[in-house]
């Protein structure tokens, strides 16, 4: 066992008495990481998955300058600037149509809480009694209270059990039981106020992927019920399933989504929560009771908004698609190679996102597996994180071939040094 660290840090997801020093990184540029001493880190998770373009794309990096001689910071109760009005406009005319309102705030994790505020604030304005949430298994959807509470229970948030509220949970729609999250689905929306889900793909839950039909008919259900659907595309917007986000596979408008890891680029904190028209509406009146009492004291900064606003040109000069097309290929040309081999199970991609699970012992979240591989990914100069036994590779766009080829390699090697 390791004694107390030498830095006043506390660091996320770490067992500080069983890890060694973290690893300082002094700069970056595209997919690489730079240590003080020179060296070289390939960023295969996108830094936690928020790295879209690369790390330090000059556009993004340039805005951020020019934006930071102009304005840093301001109030946004009662005061606004012309970055945010212009990210809002522009936002409304990308996303899903419908999508009227914008409502600013700095982490996914309170983007999701904010996006469940807004439903029961809306039944509750409406004079309607719905306040249970529906929400779908293994989903993870942040750290906050709300959003802990329509996550999956699990090791992560085990000891605030007590602060939590109950919701009604539907079964994933594993391949060929999707009748069952269906029925589950019908039977839980009587009454309901919303339903959380992170379309097509559940990150933390362990990189599962369902289909685009599965998605569009649980909106079905919730319209057929008054049920607000809420879609959680703090991960998979921004391109990393193949579309700008990821309900347009399905032909999906949610009544309320929420996005924040790419809005940046990833490179400044930034999450909105948009809704549709009959939710800010519900809230809208001569009586302040009705207001939506939220904020946050970076809400919508003028640097951070500045950022998004050069990563909306990047998308939409048509680069950035096109770089994600390509990653999609070559993720699949890559992942081939192990489709067949019975030392992985549940060989997966979708978009620019590849995972498989490594056929151990012992799986899950807290398989011993987990920290041995990602020291053995780390002594290959590699940011892999898994989640357990589950490997996932999820790199910004700008990655090339010849350095997809390295996380491969190392993946191939680790089977044949861990796997059962």
């Amino acid at each position: 066992m390791n004694g107390p660290s030498a830095s006043p840090i506390w660091r996320p997801y770490t067992q500080h008495a069983l890890v060694g020093p973290p690893v300082a990184v002094a700069r970056a540029r595209g997919a690489w990481l730079e240590t003080p001493e020179g060296t070289r880190i390939l960023d295969a998770i996108s830094s936690w998955w928020v790295i879209t373009h690369g790390h330090r794309h000059p556009k993004i990096v340039q805005a951020i300058k020019d934006q930071a001689d102009l304005l840093d910071q301001i109030i946004f109760a009662g005061y606004t600037h012309e970055p945010a009005e212009e990210l809002a406009r522009r936002l409304v005319a990308i996303a899903p149509a419908g999508l009227d309102y914008v409502f600013f705030s700095d982490s996914g994790s309170i983007c999701v809480e904010v996006a469940i505020k807004m439903a029961l604030g809306f039944w509750r304005n409406r004079g309607e009694t719905r306040t249970r949430i529906v929400a779908l298994e293994h989903g993870y959807h942040g750290d906050t209270i709300g959003a802990m509470s329509v996550g999956a229970r699990s090791v992560f948030n085990a000891a605030y059990e007590p602060l939590l509220f109950e919701v009604a949970r539907v079964p994933f729609p594993r391949e060929g039981q999707e009748q069952a999250t269906f029925d589950a689905l019908e039977r839980a929306c009587a009454g309901a106020a919303a339903f959380v889900v992170e379309p097509l793909i559940l990150g933390a839950g362990g990189m599962l992927v369902y289909g685009a039909p599965v998605l569009g008919e649980m909106k079905r259900l919730c319209e057929a019920y008054g049920v607000l659907f809420i879609a959680d595309e703090v991960m998979t917007g921004f391109g990393r399933t193949g579309t700008l986000f990821a309900c347009e596979q399905a032909g999906v408008v949610p009544d309320i989504a929420c996005y924040a890891k790419g809005l940046t680029g990833g490179s400044l904190p930034l999450a909105v929560t948009m809704c549709k028209a009959e939710i800010f509406e519900a809230h809208y009146s001569l009586d302040r009771a009705r207001a939506f009492f939220h904020s946050s004291s970076y809400m919508a900064n003028p640097i951070a908004c500045a950022a998004a606003l050069a990563n909306l040109d990047i998308w939409e000069s048509g680069d950035a698609r096109q770089r994600a097309a390509r990653l999609g290929a070559m993720q699949g040309e890559r992942l081939a190679r192990f489709e067949n081999d019975a030392r992985f199970a549940n060989v997966r991609q979708i978009g620019t996102i590849a995972a498989l699970d490594l056929r151990v012992a012992q799986s899950g979240y807290l398989a011993p597996i987990g920290p041995a591989l990602l020291d053995f990914f780390n002594s290959r100069g590699l940011l892999l994180r898994p989640l357990g036994n589950t490997i996932y590779v999820l790199p910004p766009y700008c990655i090339e071939g010849n350095e997809l080829d390295l996380v491969y390699a190392a993946i191939d090697e680790a089977a044949a040094r861990f796997g059962a």
